[in-house]
């Protein structure tokens, strides 16, 4: 084995040569002398390159050798160019650039989106941010869903986002669609990602308005970007209350390659606290992942991203029947591989592909049924961009497509050798074309179209998409986006009635205003999304195609904002939002339009972070509320549908990060607390199936958290790293 790890080692750096590193520094101002943030300095014809910051400060390495030409250039200035013989001397660089005549300046599309990749947009939660936020325990989905447009449903663990589904909302690693990005659960038991945040060198969260580039999602996309070349070599060891992980991470001039594994198992963590379920078997499982980036030539880069995830459970869950409890078992397994390469090719035009392969195998027990779900997948997407096409527009021009095939088996009885095996097979192929475009000094917009054809259901879509920015002073702009998005159908919708089925369809209208200045940022939202052609069915006949059609429709609007505050007191930082959302629908099995059950007409969350240097310690706090959600009440049908009001959900969370060293090696010790006053929410009722004989009235029981609280504890030591960070340092 060793043999074999030292030949590889010694391949890589045959085909990744001994190039010299070279760090290229400096500063870049306007004609006045001001500095200049956000400004993109890079090696012409390469991937190196930084954006400067509030200072105007740049700094990146490059492995250029010979004659290269460092630009630097911002939207609204004229471009300036320095030409360098590289390996080059570390004397900094400065630029001054000069406004152009008629240019837009620092005008940026942001209706809709919250993106942490770019500082200068909408900037709100970068990776640091999804590890340290109180109460999202790393978790992607629960990190964002604390900004505004979001419903907190805490008994799913998903991005439920201005009044639609989770099924709604998709997820992009590297421009691929994500089939399976959450680990598989049960009922009342919430989902968490499969991707960790330390993967992400940037995140957007878009909840309308989204770019043509993206479909297949009626209310919004969440983008994850991953990180380039790993910065250096290293080892990390986790040590936690409810998993134990390891990683290594090898980085030659060229390559790099990490790998990663994490066992987790719960039984000893669920003996020490009380519970509101029983575990018959505790959750447990075992993940692993690999990632190798490959720098190719100046310019490219290859990334290969791979990860395989096992986990069982098994809980008993409180029933109002008179057994008193229902049993639910869980076995699944996941396989996801992930390729991609970007690079330039000729007269300005660059390259973005991908292809990404999808296994998800799911087997629940509930009592006595047995269901087993098998979804196979291949997505590829081939982008040509062109940014030097006309010095006042780009180009977007791609495509993708999809092949899928899904079986299901169902048994109804356990004993009863009865079954029943729906299956579908979709190919689906999608193109798009956009252009990000500047009119006047002050106006600024993006164009573009997404057009679908669904082999499975036999119809195509076309979906315009326009977005327009106006900055109003300095440090504000106004954004509005319109557009069309479609989506096919769930795939337990198609299982059962794919051929009588169609497209289901929502229009987004936004309109944003921002304001952004020393490291204070303000966002107001509101918007407008209508629905059509959402898919209903009658619940009473859930295996009859007949009773399926595309009648449904429904609306959405309201209005959000964020707050968010990082320099008026030292070492804290924090961010307001708040979510207003009137929202009705007829879809799936509602008889009648009404308020769906995962939305919640008020949202708040109060995220604040505080750095004591004193004790080397990052404290967090969230505090979240949700105003009472909708449900069905079975036992009062005489006041309509969904009539019933649950209590506002209230959780309270916190955590403390500690920097030390142990055995000399950068060390962070991780305390968190979730809803630590053990706040009693309720997110809905399970109903027996008939009235009980003596009072006509219908047993129920509450759906509430698995547990009162929930307690994390964790050691996270990295080795041998070259640069370890500060324990006197604010993480970052």
């Amino acid at each position: 084995m060793k043999r074999l790890l030292l030949l590889l080692q010694l391949l890589l750096l045959t085909l990744t040569g001994f190039a010299q590193t070279t760090t290229l520094r400096g500063t870049v101002r306007d004609a006045s002398g001001q500095a200049l943030p956000g400004v993109n300095v890079f090696v012409r014809g390469t991937f190196d390159g930084a954006s400067t910051d509030s200072l105007g400060r740049f700094r990146f390495e490059t492995a250029g050798v010979g004659s290269h030409v460092v630009q630097a250039s911002l939207l609204g200035f004229i471009t300036a160019e320095k030409l360098l013989t590289l390996p080059a001397s570390t004397a900094p660089l400065s630029f001054v650039l000069k406004g152009e005549p008629h240019a837009l300046g620092s005008v940026i599309v942001t209706a809709g989106a919250f993106e942490a990749s770019d500082e200068h947009r909408s900037a709100a939660l970068n990776t640091r941010d999804i590890q340290t936020t109180a109460g999202a325990l790393a978790d992607v989905a629960a990190a964002f869903n604390t900004l505004p447009g979001t419903t907190r449903v805490g008994e799913d663990g998903m991005l439920f986002v201005r009044g639609g589904a989770a099924s709604e909302t998709k997820v992009y690693l590297d421009g691929m669609l994500v089939q399976n990005p959450f680990n598989a659960t049960v009922a009342a038991v919430p989902a968490r990602g499969r991707f960790s945040p330390s993967l992400f060198k940037g995140t957007v969260f878009s909840t309308g308005g989204y770019s043509a580039l993206y479909g297949q999602a009626l209310s919004g996309v969440l983008l994850l970007n991953s990180t380039d070349l790993a910065p250096e070599t290293q080892t990390g060891l986790s040590a936690t209350s409810v998993f134990l992980g390891a990683s290594r991470t090898k980085r030659w001039e060229r390559t790099s390659l990490a790998l990663s594994t994490d066992y987790t198992n719960l039984s000893p963590y669920l003996g020490l606290l009380p519970q509101n379920v029983r575990w018959d078997q505790a959750p447990r499982g075992l993940s692993s992942s690999a990632a190798l980036h490959h720098r190719t030539g100046q310019a490219g880069m290859l990334k290969m991203y791979g990860t395989w995830t096992s986990q069982q459970l098994q809980v008993g869950q409180p029933s109002p029947e008179p057994a008193g409890m229902q049993t639910v078992g869980l076995r699944g397994a996941n396989a996801y591989l992930n390729a991609t390469f970007r690079g330039p090719l000729r007269r300005g035009w660059s390259l973005q592909s991908g292809l990404a392969l999808s296994r998800d195998d799911q087997r629940l027990r509930p009592d006595s049924v047995r269901l087993r779900t098998l979804e196979q997948a291949l997505v590829g997407r081939v982008v040509l961009i062109n940014d030097s096409v006309h010095a006042r527009f780009n180009l977007k021009i791609g495509t993708e497509g999809l092949v899928q095939q899904v079986n299901q088996t169902v048994q109804p009885n356990a004993a009863d050798p009865l079954r029943y095996r729906p299956e579908f097979g979709e190919q689906r192929l999608a193109g798009f074309v956009e252009s990000d475009f500047q009119l006047t000094d002050r106006l600024a917009g993006r164009v573009g179209g997404r057009t679908e054809y669904s082999a499975l259901l036999g119809r195509w879509n076309a979906a315009p998409r326009l977005a327009l920015a106006y900055q109003t002073t300095e440090n504000s702009s106004l954004s509005a986006a319109y557009g069309r998005f479609y989506q096919t159908p769930e795939n337990s919708l198609l299982l059962v009635a794919a051929p009588r089925l169609r497209f289901e369809r929502a229009r987004h209208a936004v309109l944003t205003y921002q304001y952004t200045h020393g490291g204070r940022l303000l966002q107001l939202e509101g918007y407008h999304k209508t629905y059509a052609q959402l898919v209903r069915f009658d619940g009473a006949q859930l295996r009859n195609p007949q009773v399926y059609d595309n009648g449904g429709a429904g609306y959405a609007r309201g209005l959000d904002l964020l707050w968010r505050d990082r320099t008026t007191v030292k070492n804290l930082e924090y961010y307001v939002s708040y979510g207003f959302l009137d929202t009705r629908r007829q879809f799936r099995q509602d008889p009648v339009s009404a308020v769906p059950t995962f939305a919640a007409r008020h949202s708040v969350s109060v995220v604040t972070k505080y750095w004591v240097p004193a004790l080397h310690t990052l404290l967090g706090a969230t505090y979240s509320y949700g105003s009472p959600r909708r449900y069905h009440d079975l036992n009062q049908p005489e006041a309509g549908y969904n009539q019933g009001q649950l209590p506002a959900f209230q959780d309270l969370s916190l955590n403390a990060s500690y920097l030390t060293k142990l055995f000399g090696q950068f060390t962070i010790v991780h305390l968190a607390l979730n809803n630590a006053l053990a706040q009693p929410n309720v997110f809905g009722y399970r109903y027996a199936q008939r009235p009980d004989a003596a009072t006509g009235q219908r047993n129920r029981v509450a759906i509430t958290p698995t547990a009162p609280r929930m307690v994390f504890l964790g050691v996270f030591v990295s080795i041998n790293k070259k640069n370890p960070a500060s324990v006197n340092e604010r993480p970052e």
